[in-house]
């Protein structure tokens, strides 16, 4: 990953250098479980349940919260159009 690029998308493997993309643009890591989250636009206030492998799956199979707000907006405006019925 490099500072300033688009992130790679993420999976259940998000903090696990052996499954794809996810090393620290400049430490000699892999991402960690909250900065995956953070990728993912989930606020850091956000609690996660589980053991580690658990929430890698929560955070790698979730739909972006920032992303499903704008959809359920526009869904909501096409759904309350009047000339749409």
């Amino acid at each position: 990953m490099k500072w300033g690029d688009v992130a790679p998308t993420l999976t259940t493997g998000c903090n696990d250098l052996t499954k794809g993309r996810y090393a620290h643009p400049e430490q000699d890591r892999s991402i960690t479980l909250r900065e995956a989250a953070r990728l993912q636009s989930f606020p850091d206030k956000y609690v996660f349940r589980g053991n580690s492998s658990q929430i890698a799956t929560q955070i790698g199979n979730a739909v972006p919260p920032q992303m499903m707000a704008v959809i359920a907006r526009t869904l909501h405006l096409a759904l309350s159009d009047p000339s749409l019925k």
